[in-house]
């Protein structure tokens, strides 16, 4: 799997890729990257898992690449990574504020294809 990998900044790590313990197990695919953007610092991620959203801090990863990236954690630290908290995140949805009916005009105008984050 690291054939091919170059080292990436978290600003430009894509999407859905793997997310390796330090066995080089996947665990997981990347959801999102957290970002203090004030302090343009790198946080932690949000992993997709089996067991649901898994939060992984900045100080658990090894490296990032362009194909995954690689975490400090063996096994149980795996199965012991908590639920991402605190403040509610919204995402935009531009598709569903699309067509010309009645409930996408609702949608439009009431809120603009606003959705709240599991």
């Amino acid at each position: 799997m690291t054939e091919g990998a170059e080292p990436i900044s978290y600003q430009g790590v894509p999407l859905d890729i793997p997310v390796l313990s330090s066995t080089n197990e996947q665990f997981g695919t990347l959801d999102k990257v957290l970002q203090i953007p004030s302090e343009d610092l790198f946080d932690g991620v949000i992993v997709h898992t089996a067991h649901g959203k898994r939060f992984v801090d900045r100080d658990q990863i090894d490296e990032i690449t362009t194909k995954y990236i690689k975490c400090d954690l063996d096994a149980a630290a795996v199965e012991a990574l908590p639920k991402p908290d605190g403040a509610p995140v919204y995402d935009d949805n531009a598709a569903a504020v699309e067509g010309h009916n009645f409930h996408d005009w609702l949608d439009r105008t009431m809120h603009g294809g606003w959705k709240r984050e599991n």
